[in-house]
């Protein structure tokens, strides 16, 4: 997923872009690479980026998906879960229909599949806030979710125990209904769900009473996640199986968490790096000095100030940013050093820099503070 690029960018439009300017930039850039007409190498490659970005910020569920969550809320969606709602007839006019399907992996001009087999449960999506400190160093985070959980009465069945679904005489058990229809390009057979038993080839005729015929029940549960060290604002986190269940014996969905790093105090980061602002004295910055400055890991490193150190300065410090999560170290921390000037100097200080005025030749006029300096002092 850290390969593809943002959906948006993909169809060149805006976040905000509603669905007649989506379908717009979708038409225009498949027609420019369909396999069809265009004759680059990638063309196919570029035909179907273009055409997964368009299922997904065409489709309002998997939009809101896409923005919350990125590419990793596109996980565990199968081609025929991307494409189920393109109507590729009205966007391709003149084409071969079926060249289509056959590049999605459809096979044969079907649209959709029934569903008969053990189907996939679906992921959940969460996010869990974290301090700086706790990036640094990893933590153990415990997440409350909900999630679908087999009925344990009747083990996702949906019927009462003791008995048994009926064949769908809609579809005869096959969960598809076809559909042939006459096109400009000639005779077409379109496969879909059956709407009868929803796609599972059987009739729910005496209901689990506990479940009420769904084959799954809502249960709260506490998860425990480990966060690694060094983990970055907007990490996904998957854990396998702790999603909602599948149906037919389906394997579980998973849980994608969403790391959440709340600002701190002292530093900014920028992703292994620390930077922090550090206050020192006129003095300090004239002759130099050697400071202590608090560090990420709970300790304090001294560095030196050099003498004639400017306002604005930037010093490193060497491994003394963020623990890395891809590889063993640790990132720098910049210190950006700011020369305080004092507001306000008792007599013998302000005798003293006069004297230093005097030395270096620089010639200091009285300068008596007006009422509206008066008042900014008493604020």
């Amino acid at each position: 997923m850290a390969d593809k690029r943002d959906y948006y960018e993909v169809l060149g439009v805006d976040k905000s872009a509603d669905e007649k300017t989506i379908k717009k930039a979708y038409r225009k850039l498949a027609r420019k690479y369909h396999p069809d007409v265009c004759d680059e190498p990638d063309a196919e490659d570029k035909f179907k980026e273009v055409s997964e970005a368009y299922a997904v910020l065409s489709d309002d569920e998997k939009r809101q998906r896409y923005d919350q969550f990125g590419h990793a809320g596109m996980d565990g969606f199968t081609a025929e879960d991307f494409y189920q709602n393109v109507n590729f007839e009205d966007i391709f006019q003149g084409f071969d229909i079926g060249n289509i399907f056959d590049m999605f992996g459809f096979g044969g001009g079907s649209r959709s599949r029934g569903r008969t087999g053990p189907q996939r449960g679906s992921d959940i999506y969460t996010e869990v806030p974290i301090s700086l400190e706790e990036a640094f160093n990893g933590c153990e985070k415990e997440i409350k979710i909900t999630r679908s959980e087999l009925c344990p009465t009747c083990h996702g069945s949906k019927s009462k125990p003791g008995s048994d679904p009926q064949t769908c005489p809609k579809c005869g058990g096959t969960g598809q209904i076809k559909e042939v229809s006459n096109t400009f390009l000639g005779q077409m057979v379109n496969v879909r769900p059956c709407r009868e038993c929803g796609g599972t080839g059987k009739i729910i005729t005496d209901p689990c009473e506990d479940c009420h015929g769904k084959g799954s029940k809502r249960k709260s549960k506490t998860i425990k996640i480990e966060i690694p060290e060094g983990v970055n604002e907007g990490n996904h986190l998957r854990v396998s199986g702790e999603g909602n269940c599948g149906e037919t014996a389906g394997l579980e969905g998973d849980l994608i968490v969403t790391v959440h790093i709340k600002g701190h105090r002292l530093y900014q980061r920028e992703g292994d790096h620390l930077y922090m602002d550090q206050q020192i004295s006129f003095p300090q910055a004239a002759l130099g000095d050697i400071i202590s400055i608090p560090t990420i890991d709970g300790k304090e490193v001294e560095f030196k100030i050099t003498p004639g150190t400017q306002s604005g300065t930037v010093f490193k410090l060497r491994g003394q940013g963020m623990n890395s999560v891809r590889h063993n170290g640790r990132g720098n921390m910049y210190v950006n050093v700011q020369v305080v000037v004092p507001k306000k100097l008792s007599s013998k200080q302000k005798k003293i820099l006069k004297e230093f005025a005097d030395v270096s030749g620089d010639e200091i006029k009285q300068v008596k503070k007006g009422l509206f300096d008066r008042v900014k002092d008493a604020m």
